[in-house]
């Protein structure tokens, strides 16, 4: 054989023998330190699971802390509304005239509620009312406050009645 000839099985010889390795070896290697990666990454995420926990626990306490303190029991947020408005209107010398069932509306992953309710009395009572739920409760916030003037036939006198449009997000 030639020079050039053995020079060329050689090579040739050298590359396919760098394909097998490759193909029984290295691509294994590779692969084997793929599923490394992976498994030390889980492993973080055990590892970091009971600091995860304790927070969680945490924020727990907290948001209950928050829903005691907002007056948000564990009935529904329609009672404990009710029963906030029901409170203060005793304590204020204010009526409830109405407390319709809030209307609905979805929108992608969000529940918008709308709380409509009426309240008699004098104008610094409601507008106190208003007041105490902006800002003493989380309720969610008042949208629209419309004042109207009646008059009552049968004794001849005016009421004041204000009706509240109260909008929560969920």
């Amino acid at each position: 054989m030639q020079q050039k000839t053995k020079n060329i099985v050689l090579v040739t010889l050298f590359l396919l023998v760098v394909i097998v390795a490759y193909k029984y070896a290295i691509s294994n290697t590779l692969q084997l330190k793929k599923e490394y990666g992976i498994l030390q990454k889980e492993a973080l995420v055990f590892d970091n699971l009971p600091t995860q926990l304790s927070a969680l626990k945490q924020k727990e306490r907290y948001f209950d802390s928050l829903l005691t303190t907002y007056q948000l029991g564990e009935s529904s947020v329609q009672n404990s509304m009710l029963n906030t408005i029901n409170t203060y209107a005793d304590a204020h010398q204010l009526k409830v005239v109405d407390f319709i069932e809030p209307h609905k509306i979805e929108q992608q992953d969000l529940t918008i509620n709308t709380y409509q309710f009426t309240i008699e009395g004098n104008y610094n009572s409601i507008l106190s009312l208003v007041h105490q739920f902006e800002q003493h409760t989380k309720f969610g916030e008042i949208i629209n406050l419309n004042f109207k003037k009646e008059k009552n036939y049968k004794t001849g006198k005016y009421y004041l009645q204000a009706s509240i449009l109260l909008r929560s997000f969920s």
